[in-house]
């Protein structure tokens, strides 16, 4: 019993982490992908250490964001698994997903604007929502079958 506990609180922080580290990236690189647009150029090297940067930076606000809504959608999605055992494979990916996207309308209905320069375009909250998304199917992977219910 205490052993499943753990291995579920695992889990999600391994979805969280996963979650999380690809949001951030991408968030970082769709930032920096209209560098050339204002005729900045930018080598492989700024790339990597402004990922880091970012990666570290947003991690006081942006991964604790991501962590509280993966709480509430996982065991949304773990109790719509309980009466559509079928739906595992796809549950969890898009409550993930789902959790993202939720996050970053929100907070743009409740400030008037996005906080995140990426999801300002609708490629760039799609992209964020695939970032949950991953965190889905990371927990989905690390538990197992009869765990993820």
């Amino acid at each position: 019993m205490l052993q499943n506990i753990i291995r579920r609180v695992l889990a999600y922080a391994l979805a969280v982490l996963a979650g999380y580290l690809a949001a951030a990236v991408v968030a970082t690189q769709f930032v920096l992908a209209r560098f050339p647009d204002m005729s900045v150029a930018v080598g492989f090297g700024d790339r990597l250490s402004t990922t880091a940067f970012d990666v570290v930076g947003m991690a006081s606000t942006y991964l604790p964001i991501i962590a509280i809504a993966f709480a509430i959608a996982f065991p949304v999605a773990a109790l719509v698994h309980r009466w559509r055992p079928d739906w595992r494979w796809f549950g969890y990916p898009l409550a993930g997903a789902v959790a993202l996207l939720a996050v970053h309308v929100s907070m743009t209905v409740a400030f008037g604007f996005t906080l995140m320069a990426p999801v300002r375009t609708l490629a760039g909250l799609l992209a964020q929502g695939f970032c949950g998304a991953l965190g889905g199917w990371v927990l989905l992977r690390a538990l197992p079958r009869a765990a993820a219910a």
